[in-house]
């Protein structure tokens, strides 16, 4: 279980998480109703809180028009009888509603119904804009998702897939009217994938105490190791994997092989561990498909990686140095 040493504020918010949250992108989608659930139980028993959906999972298949992520959650929630011992995260903005998507508050406020009917609950977490809107005035936003958490249907706002420069905007007008405002980040990052935080973001949110919380922590399934070659790229994934079988991927993968044998641990759970190890990041976000793979996953909660490890996987993800 978790200890409490091992919990993390996310930003400046009440809500507070180990460092590891299970993403729910595959739920109804790669993973049925019952894999879900398995995962799902898995998870919290051995002390997962977060998850974290989107009304647009899994929207991307054919034959699905969206919910079908925070339908399941919903479902597994109602069955085990309990909702407060969970944290709930999901995001508005990508889903067209009647056509209409983004983050126009008439569009937020129907959509948050949506999330909650799915979910069978009548508070979502945190509530996040899943990507920018440059064609909204960010004050309108700020207002529509303030609204929400007055009502009591969000208890904290977030952000995802943002710029330095709008981020910060956002968040100083939120600030400047005494609104809510993002405590959380969502943006790509892993050994792989490290130009979406690093930087001017990272800065930025290490500065205003807004908590990160990266997706692709496992790079599409790559760091895991089970892609090694062209012909290990099968299934769902398998086409988002493939530019990471030449240039830095083999690299990194070599490095985390030495890491996790000098820890007895897995791949997966070293590279979740390097992603927690980073300044701002409250907890990277992993999926998992089986009770299995959430089981590993949840191995990365406690692993220390020390400072030789750090700098070994850091060196080893930037072009053109050696592990």
């Amino acid at each position: 279980m978790t200890a409490p040493s091992d919990l993390r504020r996310i930003g400046r918010s009440e809500l507070v998480t180990p460092p590891l949250i299970l993403g729910g992108n595959v739920f109804g989608w790669t993973a049925d109703r019952n894999a879900s659930f398995a995962v799902l139980d898995a998870f919290v028993a051995g002390g997962g809180k977060v998850i974290d959906t989107a009304d647009v999972y899994s929207a991307w298949v054919d034959g699905h028009k969206g919910g079908e992520s925070e339908t399941v959650i919903g479902e597994w929630l109602r069955q085990r009888g309990k909702r407060d011992d969970v944290i709930i995260t999901t995001k508005v903005g990508m889903l067209p509603i009647d056509g209409v998507q983004g983050l126009d508050p008439a569009h937020i406020a129907r959509a948050v119904e949506g999330s909650l009917k799915r979910l069978g609950t009548d508070y979502i977490d945190l509530y996040l804009a899943h990507r920018d809107d440059a064609d909204t005035d960010q004050n309108d936003v700020a207002e529509a998702f303030d609204r929400l958490v007055k009502d009591g249907k969000v208890r904290t706002i977030g952000a995802s897939n943002f710029d330095a420069g709008r981020l910060a905007s956002a968040v100083e007008g939120q600030e400047g009217e005494g609104q809510a405002r993002y405590q959380a980040l969502q943006n790509q990052y892993n050994l792989l994938e490290r130009h979406e935080y690093e930087g001017a973001v990272q800065d930025y949110c290490v500065a205003h105490d807004i908590g990160m919380t990266p997706y692709y922590g496992l790079a599409s399934g790559y760091l895991t190791g089970k892609y090694r070659k062209p012909e290990d790229a099968k299934g769902a994934r398998a086409g988002a994997v493939g530019k990471y079988l030449d240039g830095d991927g083999p690299r990194v993968l070599a490095a985390l092989d030495a890491v996790a044998a000098a820890h007895q641990a897995s791949l997966a759970q070293v590279a979740l561990a390097w992603i927690a190890a980073q300044p701002g990041i409250a907890a990277p976000i992993a999926s998992a498909t089986s009770v299995k793979q959430v089981e590993d996953l949840l191995g990365a909660i406690h692993l220390q990686l020390t400072s030789e490890d750090l700098s070994r996987l850091d060196k080893a993800s930037k072009a053109g140095v050696t592990a």
